[in-house]
């Protein structure tokens, strides 16, 4: 027996969270920043993966988009890397993935995951970088959680 009415506003409801997300995504950078006495203006923000779903290359939609652009406007130094996604546009300029064989995690204030690509080395990203901010529970398998990884 179905309840009238619930399954659309569980629909509506479940929207309205996605919607909300990036803008979540965002302050947890900016308390996860003060906690370490540190702004987000000037701070060099790396984002992992910038596509839509994991091993794809496609960016329609991506809740990264907003977060990359909301990160900017915000004064932050943002770079990212993504292996299916070589350019983006976002902010009205052209952003290129980093090269990954010549990226040093530990230069960034903040590794964002994003978008959890199969070919990310967890344990070496966890282990190189000074903090993780994981979005997608990329490194739910690493335990106990590393004291620099916070998990949305």
């Amino acid at each position: 027996m179905r309840l009238e009415g619930y399954e659309p506003r569980f629909i509506t409801f479940a929207d309205e969270i996605n919607r909300r997300m990036p803008a979540y995504v965002v302050e947890m950078v900016a308390d996860a920043l003060n906690a370490r006495e540190r702004a987000v203006r000037g701070s060099r923000i790396l984002l992992l993966g910038v596509a839509y779903k994991p091993n794809v290359a496609d960016t329609r939609d991506s809740p990264a988009l907003e977060i990359f652009d909301t990160l900017l406007a915000k004064g932050a130094r943002i770079a990212y890397h993504d292996p299916m996604v070589p350019w983006l546009s976002v902010g009205g300029e052209r952003h290129q993935s980093l090269d990954w064989r010549t990226l040093d995690l530990a230069a960034w204030d903040v590794v964002l995951v994003l978008t959890a690509h199969a070919s990310y080395d967890w344990p070496a990203i966890v282990r190189g970088a000074r903090l993780v901010i994981d979005t997608r529970n990329a490194t739910g398998a690493i335990a106990p959680q590393p004291s620099n990884v916070i998990r949305l």
